[in-house]
């Protein structure tokens, strides 16, 4: 048994199991302003919910910086840092801030503590004593949208209103405990509409795709190469040669593709309700375990170019059987890479190594399972089509939130998310920050992109002629009009095989509906093939009419 068999069932284990739970492209940072239909506005509560920065200067050095969100009330946040003014900050006396403060303010900013009145009351109150902002500390980690009362008739703030998280607040408290002069800057920068980030992301997308499809055919292309010589040297007993095909390739039929996402339901439901910080580690774990077998599989066969006697020198290791001398070589390097990016998986410069693993892991998996034919692939791509969109937009209905952005965020357990997704850093982001893009956004219509170039190779097709070059468009510009989406979406999560399915799929079928090739493409999934090696005997029928 070779060790590239062993792992390919928990390769495709671990993707059947999450491909579909990152199914989105978003942004990580977390959205700037948040429209609340749930909090409608009124007249001096119509202010949307934005991210403010909080920076810290402690007797006139720079020092921590804070996140906070503004009220649905008061005067707006100023936008650019230099024209933020630092103002000194005190904390209120009482604390509540629900009674006019004991102390003077003189254009200050006071900090009170969350509780005991309305958050307008304690705007009110600040305003009245002089103060230039109001600070609000939660009285949990967690932030908390400040709205208005349906009955409340006292809007007229004209001072900023801030709520902080509680260990921002005890910060705060600690600075000012020390007698220090402490002063903050409050602003919101706006996000960029497009960042650089997403038109690199986009290419690795595409160029993952482009990759995997060639791989793909060129390994289709080889079998029927080597079927041919085989038939050439036996045409008289086709016994022989029936069973002859791509080895290792699991060809998906459409009960599969439907249980496919049926399956990928249940999982995303039990992670949505048992997810924390132990789950994602087994999940870091099953990423882990199918990246570097995906590694492995991509540089071995890359390797093989330059070391053919060495992959083709096979040595028994127990358990595994037969296994190259190239491919005990290049493991230890593919293992210990997914090791040191599980350790450091939370540092910095780790989504580097997560994006490796992650395109290699897509890339084998586009050899190992094949869309036979076009009714298969659009079977698959329209059960996943509408996954995306019930599990984006409907799910609020039944779980009062998005079970994907939920489950793709890993915001019930604090952490970073599960891996699997391509990410890269926002570049020219105030706020920092991922754009990301699921593995399912890439893999599923990788699948069918794969598969055209396959039938275009066996139908000696060119490259204009044939489907792959326009089924890689349809992708490409499938995925563009999602980024654009997202933008204009003020970064929320959008399910990209909403608008990817209808253009790759689409296209697909209308061009082969043009050219004639539907029938061909919808069943057979590849041309028929005059064997030229097999000389047919003539019949006694036809013997009788000479």
């Amino acid at each position: 048994m070779d060790l590239q068999r062993v792992w390919c069932g928990v390769c495709i284990y671990a993707v059947v199991i999450l491909v579909f739970f990152n199914n989105r492209c978003s942004v990580t940072a977390g959205d700037i302003v948040q429209v609340d239909d749930s909090t409608p506005k009124k007249p001096g509560c119509e202010n949307d919910f934005i991210l403010v920065k909080v920076q810290t200067w402690v007797d006139g050095i720079e020092d921590s910086e804070f996140v906070g969100v503004g009220a649905r009330f008061g005067t707006t946040i100023e936008s650019k840092e230099k024209n933020a003014n630092q103002t000194r900050i005190m904390l209120s006396d009482p604390r509540d801030g629900c009674t006019p403060p004991t102390i003077k303010l003189a254009g200050e900013i006071v900090v009170v503590d969350r509780g005991h009145c309305k958050f307008t009351t304690k705007a009110n109150v600040a305003q009245a004593a002089g103060a230039s902002a109001v600070l609000i500390i939660n009285n949990q980690r967690e932030l908390y949208k400040m709205i208005c009362e349906p009955d409340e008739t006292d809007l007229d703030i004209h001072i900023p209103a801030v709520m902080l998280p509680q260990d921002a607040g005890a910060s705060m408290e600690k600075m000012l405990m020390k007698n220090s002069s402490v002063s903050v800057q409050l602003y919101s920068p706006r996000r960029p509409l497009v960042d650089l980030a997403e038109a690199f992301l986009w290419l690795m997308a595409v160029a993952t795709i482009l990759c995997a499809s060639y791989w793909s055919a060129w390994s289709v292309r080889e079998a029927s190469i080597e079927q041919d010589k085989l038939l050439k040297d036996a045409s008289h007993d086709f016994s022989s040669t029936k069973d002859i095909g791509t080895k290792g390739v699991v060809d998906i039929n459409t009960t599969s593709a439907v249980l496919f996402v049926v399956v990928a339901s249940c999982f995303l439901i039990i992670i949505y309700k048992l997810m924390s910080s132990w789950f994602v580690e087994l999940l870091v774990v099953l990423f882990a375990i199918g990246g570097a077998e995906g590694l492995q599989t991509c540089l071995v066969a890359l390797l093989s170019r330059w070391f053919k006697r060495t992959a083709e020198s096979f040595i028994k290791v127990p358990f595994f059987g037969a296994v190259s001398y190239l491919t005990l070589s290049v493991s230890p390097f593919c293992i210990a890479f997914a090791v040191v990016w599980a350790v450091y998986r939370n540092a910095p410069f780790a989504w580097i190594g997560q994006d490796v693993l992650g395109i290699a892991l897509i890339l084998t998996v586009l050899q190992i399972v094949c869309v036979p034919n076009l009714k298969v692939g659009t079977v698959l791509l329209s059960c996943a089509f509408l996954y995306d969109i019930f599990w984006v937009f409907l799910s609020k209905s039944l779980f009062h939130e998005s079970v994907m952005i939920v489950v793709a965020g890993a915001d019930k357990s604090g952490e970073d998310g599960i891996p699997m997704l391509l990410k890269i850093p926002r570049m020219f982001d105030p706020w920092g920050g991922y754009s990301i893009i699921g593995f399912g956004d890439i893999l599923l219509p990788g699948l069918l992109v794969a598969f055209s170039l396959r039938y275009d190779w066996l139908a000696n097709k060119s490259l204009r002629a044939g489907y792959f070059l326009w089924a890689m468009f349809a992708y490409g510009f499938g995925l563009l009009i999602t980024y654009v989406a997202l933008n204009l979406m003020d970064g929320h999560g959008q399910p990209a095989l909403l608008y990817i399915v209808p253009f790759t799929l689409g296209t697909f079928l209308a061009l082969g509906r043009k050219r004639g090739d539907l029938k061909i493409l919808w069943t057979r999934g590849e041309p028929e093939r005059v064997c030229p090696h097999v000389q047919l005997q003539p019949t006694q029928e036809s013997n009788l009419e000479k």
